[in-house]
């Protein structure tokens, strides 16, 4: 393996959409969320409560992976987005990545829903 373009290749196995939906931000990662992709959905989360849009939505529906530095990014964003009135909504965790809010307890500081559509409907 060249060690020089695992940082780039990995990158690539994120994509990350952001639209705003009525009063909430809606944030897609598609992918693997990972130490090598964490900074790509940071860094929209992050801008997104500093525009003031507080009612953060992540669609988790496309996301494959997540390890604690993902798990930690949504952390994140969650207790800025609380400090600033709002929250982080989950919407349909794929079970892989359920399990991982599971094993960790994480689940319980999320409000979690089964479907984009109801976390919008909230």
């Amino acid at each position: 393996m060249d060690r020089g373009t695992v940082g780039s290749a990995n990158r690539g196995r994120l994509q990350v959409e952001v639209r705003t939906e009525g009063c909430s931000e809606v944030v897609t990662p598609v992918g693997e969320l990972d130490h090598h992709t964490a900074d790509l959905l940071r860094e929209p989360l992050e801008h997104a409560v500093e525009q003031g849009r507080v009612r953060l939505v992540v669609d988790c529906s496309g996301l494959e992976f997540c390890d604690s530095t993902g798990l930690n990014v949504l952390l994140g964003a969650r207790l800025k987005a609380e400090a600033a009135g709002g929250g982080v909504h989950l919407a349909g965790m794929l079970p892989v990545v359920a399990r991982v809010f599971e094993i960790t307890g994480a689940e319980a500081v999320f409000t979690v829903h089964d479907s984009l559509e109801a976390a919008l409907d909230t």
